[in-house]
């Protein structure tokens, strides 16, 4: 046999081994695509795509607990330590639209207090789109126009309902001013408590008119100033609050007067957070504002970590609160806060005070 037989035999097995392994061969399939969460930054920090759709979705809450002495609500209460803790998970979603972002926020609230006492609550749940929003939130008497001070006993003088149902209209101009206004929910069928003290009620069966709330404001630089009226269509009366803030950076400052349009009646809009030991038997208005109440109160950042607020409050009914409290946050999203209160009902001759030290996790 010479080289070129030997050569060309070789070529051959080679080629039919080569064909016998490539019939054999496995061709792995092609790996799916990977899907990364991605950042959606448009609507603030938090917020995520959900894969596969162009709507965001940002899931927060916090963790709370606290003790509590005494009751700066209740002239009569003599409580030793009251051991509070909750947990909140909140849910937003946000979506681009022709007419803006079209956004949802709901908010569920666990407690528990002392070890036999818990509840579950749907605190929130609305939808906003184009300045609109419809659904449960507190009501814009209160949210509009900021409340009633940087403490948790914000709200020992009445400064309006909370959790309610509502169709509202926001305006902002762009240029400092906004307007909106309300109807809510008029709670004809359910309990007063939803909205004061569980003692007063105005409830009315078959009653079907919503209650109205109307506001304006203007903010230029370092002041603000908006005013916001509410009319109870079960009551038929209503109350109008105004509102004055300053931020000077080293502290910052607000004034709040509310005038009731009858003193001697409580509606939704003027009435009372009060137990009901806080006025005589025979004068429940006297738990509320009377004619007319005020608000003051400043802030003072201390440094990045601590801040102290001061609130202060009276009525025509000769309703004294005053309460102030450190803002300590020793890391990011952790709070620790001491606050004390003092309450004077001079109808019934009684003060008291009270105190609570909360610790709150946020994220």
């Amino acid at each position: 046999m010479n080289i070129k037989s030997l050569l060309l035999g070789s070529a051959a097995a080679l080629a039919a081994v080569s064909g016998a392994h490539a019939a054999d061969a496995i061709v792995a399939a092609e790996p799916e695509p990977l899907e990364y969460v991605r950042i959606c930054d448009a609507y603030g920090a938090g917020y995520f795509f959900i894969p596969g759709t162009e709507t965001c979705l940002k899931i927060g809450g916090r963790v709370r607990t606290e003790g509590e002495w005494y009751d700066a609500y209740n002239p009569n209460s003599k409580n030793g330590t009251l051991w509070h803790t909750r947990a909140e998970l909140s849910v937003d979603t946000a979506t681009d639209t022709e007419y803006g972002p079209l956004k949802t926020n709901t908010v569920i609230r666990w407690d528990w207090s002392d070890g036999n006492s818990t509840s579950t609550k749907l605190l929130f749940a609305n939808i906003s789109l184009g300045g609109f929003l419809v659904g449960k939130a507190d009501s814009q008497y209160n949210s509009y126009i900021g409340y009633a001070g940087d403490v948790i006993n914000d709200d020992v003088i009445y400064d309006g309902p909370y959790e309610l149902n509502q169709l509202t209209y926001n305006y902002d101009a762009g240029n400092g001013f906004t307007a909106m206004v309300s109807v809510e929910d008029s709670n004809s069928s359910g309990s007063g408590a939803s909205y004061g003290a569980s003692w007063w009620s105005d409830d009315k069966g078959n009653h079907y008119a919503p209650d109205v709330v109307a506001g304006a404001g203007f903010k230029s630089g370092a002041w603000g100033f908006k005013v916001v009226g509410g009319y109870d269509s079960i009551v038929e009366e209503g109350a109008i609050k105004a509102r004055v803030d300053a931020d000077f950076g080293v502290f910052s400052a607000f004034l709040m007067g509310g005038y009731n349009t009858d003193g001697d009646k409580l509606n939704k809009y003027a009435g009372t957070n009060l137990d009901r030991s806080a006025c005589p038997v025979n004068s429940p208005a006297k738990c509320g504002w009377g004619d007319w109440a005020v608000w003051g109160g400043v802030g003072v950042p201390i440094n990045e970590k601590l801040k102290w607020n001061l609130q202060l409050a009276y009525t025509d009914s000769k309703i004294f609160a005053a309460t102030t409290n450190v803002k300590w946050n020793p890391v990011k999203n952790l709070l620790i806060e001491p606050e004390v209160s003092y309450t004077n009902f001079d109808s019934v001759n009684q003060d008291q005070w009270a105190g609570i030290l909360r610790f709150e996790r946020s994220f």
